[in-house]
């Protein structure tokens, strides 16, 4: 079966569709695999990460959509301004699919818009709409408000936050309010183009070649999550932070920025610490029977919050690598990085590193405007999300 792809170049407003053979789509499985092959086909060497040359793809998978369980993903590739090499980040949550369901197994982003815009894409039809209105606003603010403007609640929604807008070396691009594609700085990618999100909505369910194949594959798929203890019992129970205990028992647990792999107070930020304090319910993502994602509520000042998360890399990325064990910090801190658009490892790992060259001397007291830039300090990891982002 042919792919479907559809180019969308913001400096001139042209959109196209584009087909890719079925022979070509088997030789690189997914959407990694093509997404790479494009940007190295299509972009030349020396290309300004951050300039209206790069290429910005939306790429799902042949069982993004479909019956399969876990098939909510989608990948983001790039040329990252990170690492100047090929940038590739992948999202879970509902945007995925749905943009298969609006007839589209990817976009590839073009150009640079004159003013900030988004991109509609409905039933496989597309537009570029103005969002003036929404640049400066936060990823959460952006959904609730182009929902209202398309008055569909059930459209997808990836943007970025200010972090993105402002180029952010960490920037992510955000869907569901809580998922985000973060590695590679893909959101300050999106920001330097001047496009605030990609919005999509469709009822078309993707093709399959062998219904009655996929019917078994799915069962057995099935059975085996139910019957392994991790994904039918911890992962439900507990969220991807149950690894928490048994990795920082290794050795493996990322501390004080890389420098022992032991965090002495690791149950305060475990799985099970969540679970019995801020955990309300647990959530999964499109098509995903295990419910790994955490919604929670933090009641206690000065870190309230109603949010999700954190996940397991975010707990060590915003506790253990900053030598912080206050997990209602960490909780309001990864939710602030959601509603900003800022990747939490990323941001959490250059946090780590700004402690250790603080308290090396390093950085000097007058560049932190008042911070005090220390292991340990849970307040910190919380300010600078806002300087991060602004």
């Amino acid at each position: 079966m042919k792919l479907k792809l559809l180019r969308a170049d913001l400096s001139s407003g042209s959109m196209r569709d584009e087909f890719v053979d079925e022979d070509e789509v088997k030789l690189f499985i997914g959407g990694r695999g093509l997404g790479v092959k494009i940007i190295i086909e299509e972009l030349k060497p020396g290309t300004d990460p951050l300039g209206p040359e790069n290429k910005l793809l939306f790429m799902t998978g042949p069982a993004t959509g479909t019956a399969f369980p876990m098939s909510s993903m989608f990948h983001v590739i790039t040329k990252s301004p990170q690492t100047g090499g090929i940038g590739e980040t992948d999202c879970g949550g509902t945007f995925g699919p749905e943009l298969r369901f609006a007839g589209y197994d990817g976009v590839i982003i073009e150009g640079k818009a004159a003013e900030p815009v988004y991109l509609w894409i409905r039933e496989g039809e597309a537009e570029i709409r103005p969002a003036g209105r929404y640049w400066g606003k936060s990823t959460w603010d952006t959904e609730d408000c182009i929902r209202k403007e398309l008055k569909d609640p059930n459209i997808k929604i990836a943007s970025i936050g200010p972090a993105g807008e402002n180029l952010a070396s960490c920037a992510a691009i955000i869907n569901d309010k809580h998922r985000a594609a973060g590695r590679t700085a893909a959101g300050a990618v999106m920001g330097s183009k001047r496009l605030k999100a990609i919005v999509v909505r469709g009822t078309k369910r993707p093709p399959v070649a062998d219904e009655k194949k996929l019917k078994e594959a799915v069962q057995n798929a099935l059975k085996m999550l139910k019957e392994s203890r991790i994904t039918g019992h911890d992962l439900p129970t507990y969220g991807t932070a149950i690894a928490v205990g048994s990795i920082n028992e290794h050795g493996l647990f990322p501390t004080r920025n890389f420098q022992t792999g032991v965090f002495p107070t690791a149950e305060k930020i475990s799985g099970e610490t969540l679970a019995k304090t801020i955990l309300i319910k647990s959530k999964g993502c499109w098509g995903c029977p295990i419910d790994c994602s955490r919604v929670i509520r933090v009641t206690q000042s000065p870190y309230q919050v109603e949010g999700e998360g954190p996940e397991y890399e975010e707990i060590w990325a915003l506790g253990a690598q900053c030598y912080i064990d206050d997990l209602n910090a960490i909780a309001k801190a990864n939710n602030l990085c959601d509603e900003l658009g800022i990747d939490p490892l990323s941001y959490g790992n250059t946090v780590g590193c700004a402690m250790e060259l603080s308290e090396r001397g390093k950085i000097s007291k007058e560049k932190l405007g008042g911070l005090e830039l220390k292991f340990g300090n849970p307040q910190a990891i919380v300010e600078l999300t806002w300087r991060t982002a602004y």
